[in-house]
């Protein structure tokens, strides 16, 4: 596998876990379970993956879409 498009799907892969944890938050938030141990994974999680993001972005290596993801 070449480095080009294994960027590529690290990137998707990265987008597409912020999405899913962002969508567990937004579930357990509605139940009221803010302050769980499960809730405050997934926070962390998704700060993880927002500096992923921030740090290619600071490379120019995202679209201006994938940043505001």
């Amino acid at each position: 596998m070449d480095r080009e498009k294994a960027f590529e799907e690290m990137l998707a892969f990265i987008l597409k876990r912020q999405a899913e944890t962002i969508e567990q938050m937004d579930r357990l938030k509605a139940a009221g379970q803010t302050k769980s141990a499960t809730y405050r994974q997934l926070m962390g999680n998704k700060m993880l993956y927002q500096d992923m993001l921030s740090l290619y972005g600071l490379f120019g290596l995202l679209e201006k879409t994938e940043a505001e993801q």
